[in-house]
């Protein structure tokens, strides 16, 4: 694989032109002299597939695609022209049954989609490349070891003896679009004299703040002098018994990567003088990452520079399905979202694919922390083959040496839910505990990134790999099992590396746009709606459940008598659902250490789990985790007969002067009780008050006695900066009668004006709007789905997309009587 410093130099050639496909029978051409000259040859992009080929030729439909694993497809590309000399070609990505040829001459027979290649050749002038990709049907049609265990969401069960994506492979989960084809980059790479190259690069931070930096590289055979540089420090690098040049840099005080909820993802340049030419070798940050198991040992959480840290965000699925791309561009928007809505972890599930450099990169920068599963899943894994161990332990060798100078790296697994399905079928721990996570992944890890904590595989830890008292959860408590929302709490979640699945509601834009057919039943509509294989219900059905709890209306009348009102209701519940189960865990007395949605993005327009739509605009339940992922944050908690606790949370690096407010308001605007106090929180503090606390006296503010009919409908916090009392930063909604009895009809009045960042909408209400929204195609507003409380203006700033000039639209509101347009 290719080190930064030749992927940018000019002796660099990218192949991303100029390529040819052709679609055979399987074993229509063994190899390129049969290749029919007046065969069909399509465009192919280059990095690409061949469902991206044929979609771009009007003949693939991601939306009913057809299956690709019985053709061979050969990728031809003429490279007449070329300087000839010596070079290697690297191929970083080839899914997956692959041969290629150079000038007719088989140089590699590929088996895995997860490894890169560097092959020397010859160029002469006149060369021509051929990669072939061979149909997998036939791969995945043999037999291999016995299976102790059939898992029902993935087919066909052959996938466990190949080492390729299951992405396309899990009906009812995602469209099935079959990786076929050269998706990551294919170059030329010619020696330049003087450079860099074999870049290897570690950091660490002691628990004194010292940095510390070890790099070892390639250079020249006669290179007499090597320095490295680093934060403002330098060493002389020596030469090693391998010929190598080394160094070490202790880097004093150094100013250490955060994750973005906590403090800054500083990034420091490595650099290198060769006899006195400077060299970028690369970028790197100073963390340190530890496994925090509680004080009965059983927990699961992670400390970042000795400070514990709440994991949030969401499962990463893939940019897109059709052309799994891996460049800066493809990642950079979804990634930036994540960030915006406060997320600092994202998981790559193994049932995904390996991500490129550029995405580690980018989270480097954003301040994510990413968890990585080894592409291993639900299976039966024939820990046994050495063929099949061998293709496992490069895949993971070459992820962590290409990745090794990226803080954001935080937790390599060995897989998901292998433990869990073997569990559940009822089968002993030593039938899934075996080497594969037991030997060969941890001395990976150990050897490469010893500051990389190893997790044997998500689930486990408890009685059972799935108990969520213990260990790392894939908690659906509340969610696909319709567990109440106190059942968040009732669990003991310590992690959960995945949770909240929902078929979540685009915003109707989206669903004008690329969905416009009758919701809930339409076929069309329900294609597109996840499940389980083989259940009875979908994830639509879960979400439905919610609805009827939250807002005491059947789903299924709401749906036929008012579709409208039923799809703001769905909109609405799955984010306020996950603000709950959130606040739930983020309080000061939970075992939780964190939790990761189910999922990041939609693979196609409709009501899937991300909370990104395959669009790229956020969903109403993106807009509610944003809030529900705020650093400086106040939450509240219904304590039965001990009342109503109020939590404040500061998670930023410095101490805060903040002003919290509780009020409970009657009929959705008049003051009941209130109370106001000043509080200072220490960088990563919190502090908990009881709401008696705040009112100086008794008040039944979770209406648990019920002495008499319930005095107030709706409880609201607030958080604000004691230097500047007008900014709230943050708001909590308690409804002890629950959501209907506080939607009180309401007046609102929307201004839309144009300030010095862009347009903004100043909004207010004479009493509490509930999940106000505001619908202004080509902007994105700042806050949406958001509770309003009365007679308190809010700014909402709305960014724009496209090349919309001047908005246009609706603010809305679950009990308004009609929107009012702007």
């Amino acid at each position: 694989m290719s080190d930064p410093a030749e992927r940018t130099s000019p002796s660099t050639i990218e192949l991303d032109r100029g390529w040819k496909l052709c679609l055979t029978a399987a074993g229509a051409w063994s190899d390129p002299s049969m290749i029919d000259r007046d065969a069909e040859r399509l465009e192919a992009p280059m990095p690409g597939t061949v469902a991206g080929a044929l979609e771009r030729a009007g003949r693939f439909d991601r939306d009913d695609p057809e299956p690709l694993d019985g053709h061979d497809a050969w990728y031809l590309l003429d490279l007449s022209g070329e300087r000839p000399g010596p070079a290697v070609l690297e191929l970083e990505g080839l899914a997956t049954i692959a041969e290629v040829y150079w000038n007719g001459a088989l140089l590699l027979a590929s088996d895995s989609m997860f490894i890169g290649h560097r092959i020397d050749v010859q160029v002469n002038g006149t060369d021509h490349l051929a990669i072939c990709f061979r149909a997998l049907a036939p791969h995945l049609e043999r037999r291999g070891p016995r299976a102790r265990w059939r898992p029902q969401m993935i087919v066909p069960q052959g996938l466990r003896l190949t080492r390729t994506t299951l992405l396309g492979r899990m009906p009812g989960w995602c469209p099935s679009v079959h990786a076929v084809g050269p998706y990551r980059p294919v170059r030329l790479v010619r020696p330049q004299p003087g450079r860099p190259r074999d870049i290897r690069i570690a950091s660490s931070l002691a628990p004194d703040g010292t940095g510390h930096l070890a790099v070892s590289l390639s250079a020249d055979a006669g290179t007499r002098v090597a320095v490295l540089h680093c934060a403002g420090t330098a060493v002389p690098m020596h030469r090693t018994a391998d010929g190598r040049w080394s160094g070490q840099l202790r880097i004093p005080d150094v100013a250490a990567w955060w994750p973005h909820t906590h403090g800054r993802p500083v990034l420091h340049a490595v650099e290198a003088d060769l006899d006195g030419e400077r060299h970028a070798l690369g970028r790197t940050g100073f963390r340190r990452i530890d496994i925090d198991t509680g004080p009965d040992g059983s927990g699961f959480g992670l400390r970042v520079n000795g400070v514990p840290v709440f994991c949030r965000g969401a499962v990463w699925t893939n940019a897109d399905i059709v052309d799994l791309p891996g460049t800066r561009a493809g990642y950079a928007p979804t990634l930036r979202l994540a960030a915006e809505a406060g997320m600092n972890m994202l998981r790559i599930g193994g049932t995904m694919a390996y991500e490129t450099n550029a995405f580690f990169e980018l989270c480097d920068e954003l301040g994510i922390l990413v968890w990585q599963d080894v592409m291993l899943a639900n299976f039966d894994y024939p820990a046994a083959d050495e063929h099949f161990v061998a293709l496992l332990q490069t895949e993971v060798e070459q992820l962590l040496l290409r990745t090794a100078a990226s803080p954001s790296l935080a937790v390599l697994c060995g897989g998901s839910e292998v433990f869990q399905q073997a569990a559940m079928l009822g089968l002993p721990a030593d039938a899934w505990r075996g080497p594969l996570t037991e030997t060969v992944l941890p001395e990976v890890v150990r050897t490469l990134r010893p500051d990389v904590p190893f997790v044997p595989n998500s689930p486990f830890g408890g009685a059972m790999p799935f108990s969520p008292n213990a260990g790392v959860a894939h908690y659906y408590g509340v969610g696909a099992y319709c567990r109440p929302l106190e059942d968040a709490r009732r669990a003991a979640v310590r992690f959960a590396a995945e949770a909240l699945a929902f078929a979540n509601v685009p915003e109707q834009a989206t669903l004008d746009a690329h969905l416009p057919v009758p919701a809930v039943h339409d076929p069309r509509w329900k294609a597109r709606v996840p499940r389980d294989r083989g259940a009875s219900w979908d994830f639509e059905d879960v979400r439905d459940h919610y609805l009827g709890l939250l807002y005491d209306h059947d789903p299924a009348r709401l749906r036929r008598e008012d579709p409208a009102r039923y799809l703001d209701l769905s909109r609405a519940v799955t984010g306020e659902v996950m603000e709950a189960t959130y606040a739930e865990w983020r309080r000061p007395q939970s075992t939780c250490n964190g939790a990761l949605v189910w999922t990041l993005q939609d693979l196609q327009p409709g009501a899937g789990w991300g909370i990104v739509d395959a669009t790229g605009l956020p969903k109403p339940a993106w807009h509610a985790l944003r809030r529900a992922f705020r650093p400086l944050q106040v939450l509240l908690s219904d304590e039965g007969t001990n009342g109503l606790d109020v939590h404040v949370i500061n998670e930023t690096g410095s101490g805060r002067a903040l002003v919290l407010e509780l009020a409970c308001l009657r009929d959705g605007r008049q003051p009941v009780v209130s109370g106001r106090r000043a509080l200072t929180l220490a960088a990563h503090g919190t502090a908990t008050i009881a709401a008696t606390d705040l009112f100086g006296a008794f008040y039944d503010t979770t209406y648990a006695f019920r002495f008499g009919p319930p005095a107030h409908d709706v409880t609201i916090a607030s958080l604000r900066e004691e230097a500047d009392g007008s900014a709230i930063l943050a708001e909590a909604f308690h409804f002890p009668q629950g959501r209907t009895r506080a939607l009180h009809p309401a007046t609102a009045t929307v201004a839309l004006e144009e300030g010095d960042e862009g347009w903004q909408l100043r909004v207010a209400a004479d009493r509490l709007l509930q999940s106000a929204h505001i619908a202004c195609p080509g902007f994105l507003p700042s806050d949406n789905w958001f509770h309003l409380a009365p007679g308190r203006e809010r700014v909402i700033r709305l960014a724009q997309l496209g090349a919309v000039d001047r908005p246009v639209g609706e603010f809305s509101a679950l009990n308004l009587q009609a929107p009012v347009s702007f």
